[in-house]
């Protein structure tokens, strides 16, 4: 299968320097997503809260990019595979680091 959201991929600029929900609640989160059609940044799903999988959920905005660090990958939620990405977002820094364990 081939990813056919690519109109769905944009430059973004990432709302928050961490995951928005848990900065916002106190949570911690493992690594982070950005939503490249909006540009929210949320924690992924070996988090507790999985708040980029609850994001496509809300909003079904289909491509994400990891982030924490810039990874430079994508990932199509619908198709449920990696996607080259035409561009590599820029880190809005420093992100602090929440593992915990």
């Amino acid at each position: 299968m081939t990813c056919t959201h690519g109109d769905a991929i944009h430059i973004v600029e990432p709302g928050s320097k961490g995951c928005e929900e848990c900065l916002a609640a106190g949570g911690w989160w493992v690594h982070l997503r950005l939503c490249r059609t909006c540009g929210h940044v949320g924690c992924c799903d070996d988090s507790p809260s999985k708040h980029a999988t609850a994001h496509f959920h809300a909003t079904r905005h289909p491509v994400i990019e990891g982030y924490d660090p810039p990874e430079g990958w994508g990932w199509c939620y619908v198709d449920e595979e990696f996607v080259e990405l035409p561009d590599q977002t820029a880190q809005v820094g420093p992100i602090p680091r929440f593992v915990r364990g």
